[in-house]
């Protein structure tokens, strides 16, 4: 009787939904439990609403997040199961899915059993995950999987799901170029160049992934959220590398955008080059100050100030008024100086 007893107060001690999620479970197992929780919900031989899974994802959230050893993926994967057969794709089922991939990462099952119930359950209907996936698939699992994606892709019917999973697979492995070749032939849709653009930064192929970008724009300058993608990498760029250079390529892609105050701040980096070479005091030197300063007249106007070029020159000549060479230099470079 101790046992009893000590068993009724620790289910007493659970609060609702760890409750309800440990009865679904030994529910899912026992036909004559699930008949008489039924009977007792008022629905004979009816599944109940798919809203009751809620309580065992909840329990499967809750038990990951605490770190639990217990292994959780079985009845995470009945409840994917469950809801998948009851009402299809959905944000629960998206949910689901998570909780069986991070379940699966915490206690790894059979790679190849995984595999097969990955490639069943894809090519069935609902969009899948795999890169949730890889860990607990492992090399042994990615391979087995990849067979099963490979046979589908020479088959007309199931050639459409292949293709994705294929896609993902290829992510997975790290194979850029890969990938990158995949998602030009979805061109030119805007999701492939953004996928493109993002798989290049994420490589640290930014210098790449700028271009492409820019590419893409030229054919869709209404592309707001690629345009931002842009404007990201090149802050990037910048910031890894403040050059003149670099901060030409921001000023450009801030005044497109139109935040040109912004774009303005990094005037200042050209105006400190101007500064350096100046200080080297040599003809090749006062020579690029001046190219520098021509290139500088024409960022205030991209960032819409002309009218405060004039004084700065001002001010730099007046400051720089003895270095005769520099003066000349400037004159070459046909840069009108102010007047005395």
């Amino acid at each position: 009787m101790c046992g009893v007893t000590d068993l009724r107060a620790y289910l007493k001690s659970l609060d609702p939904e760890t409750l309800a999620g440990l009865l679904y479970e030994q529910a899912e197992r026992d036909p004559e439990l699930r008949s008489r929780l039924e009977e007792r919900a008022g629905t004979p031989g009816r599944d109940p609403e798919p809203s009751a899974v809620g309580p065992v994802l909840d329990t499967v959230q809750r038990l990951l997040d605490s770190g639990t050893r217990a292994d959780v993926a079985p009845l995470a994967r009945r409840t994917v199961e469950r809801i998948s057969r009851d009402e299809g794709d959905g944000p629960e089922l998206r949910r689901a899915l998570g909780l069986y991939a991070r379940a699966c990462a915490a206690r790894p099952p059979d790679p190849v059993e995984l595999a097969d119930w990955l490639a069943g359950f894809a090519f069935d209907g609902p969009g899948i995950e795999l890169p949730d996936f890889a860990a607990a698939l492992g090399e042994t699992g990615l391979a087995h999987l990849r067979s099963h994606v490979d046979k589908a892709r020479r088959d007309s019917a199931t050639r459409a799901v292949a293709e994705r999973l294929h896609e993902q697979l290829v992510e997975i492995s790290g194979d850029v170029d890969g990938l990158v070749a995949i998602l030009s032939r979805q061109l030119p849709r805007m999701e492939a160049s953004l996928r493109i653009v993002r798989v290049l930064r994420a490589a640290g192929r930014t210098s790449e992934a700028i271009t492409y970008a820019a590419r893409a724009l030229k054919q869709d300058p209404a592309a707001t959220e690629l345009a931002d993608d842009v404007l990201g990498l090149q802050r990037a760029e910048f910031e890894r590398e403040p050059t003149p250079e670099r901060a030409d390529e921001l000023i450009g892609a801030l005044a497109a955008a139109g935040r040109c105050d912004e774009a303005a701040e990094l005037l200042e980096v050209h105006r400190r080059h101007v500064e350096e070479l100046i200080g080297r005091k040599t003809v090749e030197h006062y020579r690029e100050a001046a190219r520098t300063l021509r290139r500088l007249r024409t960022l205030y106007r991209t960032v819409g100030r002309p009218s405060e070029f004039a004084p700065y020159l001002a001010e730099l000549v007046a400051t720089h008024r003895r270095k005769v060479r520099l003066i000349t230099e400037i004159r070459n470079a046909r840069i009108a100086l102010p007047k005395e």
